[in-house]
């Protein structure tokens, strides 16, 4: 029974990872500035212990939000061109991109509920 639960968990994490994107200096521009849906960028670092806190609401909304928003994050370390020309000053960020453009911003650790809020008001 055990192994079960622990296959179970690692389908659902499976299906999570595969929900939220990983966007990068080489594809931001094809995946989330011409993306035709709602995007929800989180701007992270490995280092930063409230990016790792928010991590699974990011996760969550995702799932949430499967079909509706595009969910995905960037590695401000390793895609440092994409962190600078949206300005990225500090971190957890999460920006809302709507037809290429930046519509919300929301700087540091939030509430899942205030941030549906935030997509609510977009879709």
């Amino acid at each position: 029974m055990a192994t079960e639960n622990v296959q179970t968990e690692n389908v659902q994490t499976e299906k999570v990872q595969t929900l939220v994107q990983t966007f990068t200096d080489g594809n931001f521009e094809e995946t989330v500035i011409k993306a035709s849906a709602l995007v929800l960028v989180d701007f992270w670092a490995e280092w930063c212990g409230p990016c790792k806190r928010l991590g699974p609401t990011v996760d969550a909304l995702a799932t949430d939000y499967a079909g509706r928003v595009t969910v995905g994050k960037l590695n401000v370390d390793e895609n440092p061109n994409t962190a600078f020309k949206f300005q990225i000053r500090g971190i957890p960020a999460l920006l809302v991109f709507k037809g290429g453009q930046v519509v919300d911003t929301v700087i540091g650790l939030a509430q899942k509920d205030d941030l549906k809020k935030v997509l609510d008001k977009h879709i």
